[in-house]
């Protein structure tokens, strides 16, 4: 049995050579080491090797488009969440004349056509503790016009009567829990609509590193990125409500509203020209993050208030992909 098995594979006529048998490595993972430190150490190792040939790829196309010049393919656009983001109906047109009618008559018309000039009230919560007040200061020095009052068992709606008598634009209500800021209460006066964001990752001025000097009296620049649905637009233009029209340039100092996401991001710098083609920033602080909770019109009132839109998470957060703002 042995002698015929050796002679066909010798091709002498008895039949075609059998094919070699080609022998792969076996199929290795990470996971399957059981020692913790050394599953560690050969993670990190295949993350550097990863690094490495990406790194290696990356030269090799940027050598290609160089020879190529002119004639190199377009660079291909990574994809991301931002840019696979399912359309929403209500995105805004510009030159849409209902949106321009829709402008022109809304609570804020009065403002964006001068004829009111902002003056905000900011208080807190009940009886507020230390960083809250510090971050109420603080924000106070962002807004133009801003003046800080204390609550101490007083009810909003008590309030609001007595700040559209002492001609007041607008209301923000700072809420704290476990002594943290923790959501943000804004009502543009005497008619609405008032919006209520939940509020992350303040951070005041000592804690952010490299922070600029304090901020000037001058009036900031305001910058809203990214509002494009009706609801956006609508919550862009009530921050937008907040500061004075004419910005005083001079102090180089700009406030920004980033959306992201259905998160927007506040930040506040100081900028200077060095070139013709570079800026160099410096934060000023505070900072935060605010996610939209609720829209309502009119002013505050949580019994009998009429909602424009309230935040059901189960119901509206079923893709990733889909954004309100």
């Amino acid at each position: 049995m042995a002698g015929q098995g050796s002679g066909a594979g010798t091709g002498d006529g008895a039949g075609p050579p059998a094919p070699e048998r080609v022998l792969f490595p076996p199929t290795f993972s990470v996971s399957e080491i059981k020692n913790k430190q050394r599953r560690h150490f050969m993670f990190l190792r295949w993350k550097q090797q990863q690094r490495k040939e990406k790194l290696a790829l990356k030269k090799k196309r940027r050598k290609e488009r160089e020879a190529l010049g002119d004639k190199a393919p377009p660079k291909a656009v990574p994809k991301t969440i931002e840019n696979q983001r399912v359309y929403d109906e209500t995105t805004v047109d510009p030159n849409d004349e209902e949106v321009a009618f829709d402008e022109a008559t809304d609570e804020f018309a009065p403002y964006f056509n001068r004829q009111t000039v902002p003056k905000i009230l900011i208080t807190t919560s009940d009886r507020p503790r230390g960083r809250t007040v510090r971050f109420c200061e603080q924000l106070a020095t962002v807004i133009p016009n801003s003046h800080v009052y204390y609550r101490r068992g007083l009810a909003l709606k008590r309030i609001i009567p007595q700040c559209i008598a002492r001609d007041f634009t607008d209301l923000i209500v700072i809420n704290e829990d476990r002594k943290i800021p923790n959501g943000l209460v804004l009502s543009h006066l005497p008619d609405g609509p008032t919006a209520h964001f939940r509020m992350s990752s303040v951070r005041l001025r000592k804690e952010i590193k490299r922070k600029g000097k304090e901020p000037t009296e001058h009036v900031p620049e305001v910058i809203l990125n990214n509002f494009t649905t009706r609801l956006g637009h609508s919550i862009g233009r009530m921050f937008a409500a907040l500061f004075p029209h004419d910005p005083q340039f001079i102090g180089r100092q700009v406030a920004t509203f980033h959306n992201q996401r259905d998160y927007i991001f506040f930040r506040f710098h100081r900028y200077i020209f060095k070139s013709e083609k570079k800026v160099g920033i410096q934060e000023l602080g505070p900072r935060f993050t605010l996610k939209l909770r609720s829209l309502q019109k009119g002013t505050f009132d949580s019994k009998y208030g009429e909602y424009e839109w309230i935040h059901k998470r189960r119901e509206m957060d079923t893709s990733r992909r889909r954004f309100h703002l």
